[in-house]
């Protein structure tokens, strides 16, 4: 006898059940699936600084940022959980999903930059009401950052050195990567923000 798959999660049972898991999950084609442990320090030195800078700068605007206990629903029935998020939407102390999501932010690492890159971008950019995507390098002053025009597409920007600033015009921002990379030493390794893939010749 044929074993049967089991049925696909939904986001309430998901969320439910994942708040009685010690670890972090993400809801994927209805299956959970565990979320990487285990960062580096410079990870999450960046991912403080970040939420730092977005706390005090939008303090009074009626955004917030959250941490990568959040969640961000992107194709119907898929769970992300980003390292930053700010979510603009009417705030609810009991809910699971950031109801409005404006910005979010992927910390690239060794083992995730592929999906972060390419995968989990395209996801984010279905999202109606995203208007900042930020794929931060943690090996050199660098944050490749997607934001939607006001026709609804989206323009890409490299921005690096730590005397560059980071515009965000949808929440009235502009951060410095002097900030952003406050007391990061920056190991010698190769640069994890990924090109877009080269055509096969």
């Amino acid at each position: 006898m044929l074993d049967r798959k089991p049925e696909p999660m939904s986001v309430d049972a998901f969320l439910t059940w994942a708040e009685t898991q010690a670890e972090r999950y993400e809801l994927v084609g209805g299956v959970p699936v565990r979320m990487m442990a285990g960062a580096r320090n410079i990870h999450d030195d960046i991912v403080v600084n970040l939420l730092a800078l977005l706390r005090t700068n939008l303090r009074g605007s009626g955004c917030r940022p959250f941490t990568g206990d959040g969640s961000v629903e992107t194709l119907p029935g898929q769970i992300r959980r980003p390292d930053v998020g700010v979510d603009c939407g009417i705030r609810d102390p009991n809910a699971l999903i950031a109801a409005e999501p404006r910005l979010v932010a992927e910390v690239l690492s060794p083992t995730t930059r592929d999906f972060d890159a390419f995968a989990k971008l395209a996801e984010y950019k279905t999202v109606i009401s995203l208007a900042h995507i930020l794929l931060v390098e943690p090996n050199a002053p660098e944050i490749r950052s997607w934001s939607r025009d006001d026709a609804g597409a989206w323009q890409e920007a490299r921005v690096t050195g730590l005397d560059a600033t980071l515009e965000l015009p949808a929440l009235r921002l502009s951060l410095p990567l002097a900030e952003i990379y406050d007391g990061v030493t920056f190991p010698v390794r190769p640069r994890l923000v990924a090109d877009e893939p080269r055509p096969v010749e």
